[in-house]
């Protein structure tokens, strides 16, 4: 089994399930090491990404840290999410978001906008992502406010 279904379906396992997405799917267009377009055709709202990326029911700070005072623990397997909104353009993080194994095939983040392809996936989950297409849009309008 791949790590990120394993954390996937662990977190699904310990209740960390009430911001997954119950509507369908958007198609979207890969380009290089981005998605270009917008999920919603319209921009995300950044303190609502911060909720999202906060709040231990959405899990980021599981494995990320960052600038999150308010936050005692904070994960440390993936890269501190400080400075990400230079680091990265929309597109990219809107890729690493739906699905980072398309950039890395080892990597342990889940996929947060997909499907298809995973496995041991608990059947009252099957085919609805963990976030929902706006949810994305918010949590990268957050992180391009992450300059430095």
């Amino acid at each position: 089994m791949r790590a990120s279904v394993a954390v996937t379906m662990g977190l699904a396992l310990l209740g960390f399930t009430n911001a997954r997405a119950q509507e369908a799917l958007v198609p979207y267009e890969v380009a290089g090491d981005a998605i270009p377009r917008s999920l919603t055709g319209a921009p995300g709202d950044p303190e609502r990404g911060r909720d999202i990326v906060v709040k231990r029911e959405n899990t980021c700070l599981l494995c990320h840290s960052g600038p999150f005072p308010e936050q005692r623990f904070q994960g440390n397997l993936s890269p501190d999410l400080t400075g990400t909104g230079a680091r990265w353009s929309e597109g990219e993080l809107r890729l690493r978001l739906v699905d980072a194994s398309r950039l890395n095939p080892a990597t342990i983040m889940p996929s947060y906008y997909k499907v298809d392809g995973l496995n041991r996936v608990a059947r009252g989950f099957r085919g609805k992502p963990v976030l929902s297409a706006q949810q994305i849009e918010d949590v990268i309008a957050y992180l391009k406010t992450l300059k430095d």
